[in-house]
């Protein structure tokens, strides 16, 4: 049995004009579309398409769109329309693109922002079983945990075994919680990423990791005003999360951004490699033109 594709569109807002040009938002919406096929898709078992538009008025019926813009949302969030179908909102910060991308696998591996996964608690003065609120790049969410494809830094994003027992012993095989490897053991959450869950009388709470330490906190029961799950969880940390990836980033003005430590020449090898390959084809093209009226 063949799977359901999943659309997405990433989109300029109107209310930023031309500050995102059309070809950012092809190279990004390339980008995505890689990770979601070769990385996150055999992982997840979804299959998706990521196209970029040049405006909302572009993008067909059956598309999920992720809109860039003025959005007023700090790290970006997945909202549900009045026909209860998703998109995302996402800030025109120099970070977007990785933003973009937390927001895109997000949506795939949970379109409507209340997929629930049953566990143990992670609070040792609460045990017992919960069910974890699914959202695959939010315990490693600050943009140094990810990497880049095609030049443009993309998010990092939890493994379904996330949510497997822990491991006892030292016999045991290592696994491989997250794409990048930054988490040693299940459920864990690293600095500026925050794991949600309900306990069984309905109660909400989080591990949060926004200061020096992890700590764990009670968010009260769940506000159903919001639409989802996942909207009503992101409302309630978006302060604090902005806080903590505030103190953690060091960006540069661009907007596809490269963090520090990266291979800056690397980058420039591979952009001034499509050059080359781009000047050749049209050097080509050119002379078939040529040729083609000299007949």
């Amino acid at each position: 049995m063949s799977k359901l594709l999943r659309h997405v569109a990433l989109v300029p807002d109107d209310n930023i004009g031309h500050q995102l040009k059309a070809s950012d938002v092809t190279r990004v919406a390339a980008a995505l579309q890689k990770q979601a096929t070769r990385d996150f898709g055999p992982i997840w078992g979804v299959t998706a398409t990521v196209d970029g538009f040049a405006s909302l008025d572009d993008v067909p019926l059956g598309y999920w769109p992720i809109i860039v813009g003025q959005e007023n949302q700090g790290g970006g969030g997945v909202h549900l329309d009045d026909n209860n179908q998703p998109y995302s909102l996402v800030d025109l910060t120099p970070d977007w693109t990785v933003t973009a991308s937390h927001e895109c696998l997000e949506m795939l591996a949970d379109p409507f922002g209340n997929r629930l996964v049953a566990g143990d608690s992670p609070n040792p003065k609460k045990p017992g079983r919960v069910e974890f609120l699914v959202e695959v790049c939010d315990p490693t969410e600050d943009p140094t945990f990810g990497y880049t494809v095609n030049g443009v830094r993309v998010s990092d994003f939890y493994f379904p075994n996330y949510f497997d027992p822990a491991q006892q012993g030292k016999s045991q095989t290592k696994a491989q919680y997250d794409f990048m490897g930054h988490l040693t053991a299940p459920r864990q959450v690293l600095a500026a990423g925050y794991l949600s869950w309900r306990d069984a009388s309905g109660e909400w709470y989080q591990e949060q990791y926004f200061g020096s330490k992890p700590k764990f906190v009670s968010m009260g029961k769940l506000d159903k005003r919001h639409g989802s799950i996942r909207a009503w969880v992101d409302s309630t940390t978006l302060a604090m999360r902005q806080a903590a990836l505030k103190k953690r980033a060091a960006y540069g003005p661009q907007v596809l951004v490269r963090l520090p430590g990266e291979h800056a020449d690397d980058n420039n090898l591979a952009t001034e490699a499509s050059r080359i390959r781009a000047d050749a084809l049209r050097s080509q093209i050119r002379s078939l033109r040529t040729r083609s009226r000299a007949k």
